[in-house]
């Protein structure tokens, strides 16, 4: 048995969870989400706890057991709290200014950069250097934060570009005075 898959899920009291075709549906005070229902995968609610059990014992379904698992348990994180990731710009003339729904980074190129939000994830500018993506879906917040900073990560030397707000950069000594 999957060492997590096994784990019942809490289910708090404003949380639904409903089975459609090959969909589960989480539904919550912020929204809905879908994950996919593997097969010879059940999932059942008994008593505020989701749990998920198996029919077969093959080795890919044993790892899908434990995935929908955590599947499950983000949504339900998601549509109760939401997930909210932060990037700091540092660098001189590095900037951020919101820009209808979406950003617009200066960032040391030629020309501004415009970032529009995947559907379902909120941008904000914090002041000019912080940006903000939240959302309900954990794997859009976190797609759209990397994409973000993959557009000027932090380079070793001087520490500029932009990263994650608990991030630590390590950096490189450079040459050394001659």
């Amino acid at each position: 048995m999957s060492k997590i898959g096994r784990k019942p899920l809490a289910l708090p009291t404003n949380v639904t969870i409903t089975v459609q075709g090959l969909d589960v549906i989480v539904k919550g005070p912020k929204g809905e989400l879908k994950a996919p229902l593997l097969t010879n995968l059940k999932v059942e609610t008994v008593d505020n706890e989701v749990r998920v059990t198996r029919t077969s014992e093959e080795r890919q379904v044993k790892a899908f057991h434990g995935l929908l698992r955590s599947l499950l348990e983000n949504h339900i994180e998601g549509v109760t709290n939401g997930y909210k990731k932060t990037l700091k710009l540092v660098g001189t003339g590095y900037r951020v200014v919101a820009k209808g729904q979406g950003l617009t980074l200066s960032l040391g190129f030629s020309h501004p950069i415009d970032v529009v939000p995947l559907k379902g994830v909120a941008l904000k500018a914090v002041g000019n250097d912080t940006i903000t993506v939240e959302g309900i879906d954990k794997q859009l917040v976190g797609q759209q934060a990397a994409d973000i900073r993959a557009l000027k990560p932090p380079e070793p030397y001087k520490g500029k570009g932009i990263r994650f707000e608990d991030e630590v950069v390590r950096r490189k000594q450079g040459k050394a005075a001659a």
